[in-house]
């Protein structure tokens, strides 16, 4: 069963990037190999309890809330960026002592490791990524209203106006019908979205979706001429990033790696987490 968000918040600590708080968690053996595991938009790392124990007990596992997101610093007018929240994953795991890694990301989480392949850095090594739905690329990205108003010019007036109620909708309809959100779910998700006044880092942290168009042939090619190891797991019922970005992955990426889970939708880890462990130890035992 998966963690509560009071749990989940209990067993993490906080590490300090920039003079702001972040907050990480760590679970596995140490001597594992390292799976690093990034969050999407507009949630955090706690989307990713109900895989962690099983995860924990094969892998050394490390994630942590992005800067502006969930239990980490929100810091107002802050100049949010994709290459941001990359420096400070590398800042984590060279904290961590890490030499090589492996990353499962999820939406923003996918345009982060995007820019880690983009990087190449000889150390920590980025050894596979495995993308759960996400905006790989911008042209097959379908977003929901509020995403593009909030990347709009009236971003800030969309996030001031944005309630409990207008999020819990938008949650709704990007999950599929088989496996709906749950009360406790959405409370969570909001009370982290909310928490330090986190509405004002909304449109800031929805930036990123300009900055996928900006920079699409810096992150589209680090897909198409990276050498390590990649796998698309995608919720087909996700009217997001869901069959167009599945088609588009298969046109693109050379050796297109992707399993789809069909009436899964935006949220597979959520959704179908025993899936999803499934697909992704069969890409980590198909490369080891």
């Amino acid at each position: 069963m998966a963690d509560s968000l009071e749990s989940w918040r209990r067993s993490g600590t906080s590490f300090a990037h920039g003079g702001h708080d972040i907050f990480v968690r760590r679970g596995g053996g140490p001597a594992a190999p390292v799976l690093l595991l990034i969050h999407g938009f507009p949630t955090a790392s706690w989307d990713f309890a109900p895989l962690w124990n099983a995860l924990a007990a094969r892998w050394r596992v490390l994630t942590l809330d992005m800067l502006g997101f969930g239990l980490s610093a929100k810091p107002a007018g802050h100049a949010y960026s994709i290459a941001g929240q990359a420096d400070l994953v590398q800042a984590f795991l060279g904290a961590e002592g890490v030499a090589e890694y492996h990353v499962l990301a999820h939406d923003y989480g996918d345009t982060v490791a995007q820019e880690l392949l983009a990087r190449d850095v000889p150390a920590p090594a980025l050894r596979s990524v495995c993308f759960l739905n996400g905006g790989l690329f911008p042209e097959a990205h379908k977003p929901l209203l509020i995403q593009r108003l909030l990347s709009s010019p009236a971003g800030p007036l969309a996030a001031r106006f944005s309630s409990r109620a207008t999020f819990a909708a938008s949650m709704r309809r990007i999950f599929g019908r088989n496996r709906p959100p749950t009360q406790p779910e959405l409370d969570g998700w909001w009370a982290l979205v909310s928490r330090a006044d986190g509405r004002r880092a909304l449109a800031g942290l929805s930036r990123y979706r300009q900055e996928r168009r900006r920079l699409r042939d810096r992150w589209v090619g680090a897909l198409q001429t990276t050498h390590v190891p990649l796998r698309l797991i995608v919720g087909t019922a996700d009217p997001v990033a869901g069959m167009s970005m599945a088609a588009r992955y298969r046109q693109l990426v050379p050796g297109a790696d992707v399993v789809e889970l069909d009436g899964v939708g935006h949220y597979p880890q959520v959704e179908a987490p025993e899936q999803v462990l499934g697909a992704y130890g069969d890409f980590r035992a198909g490369n080891a």
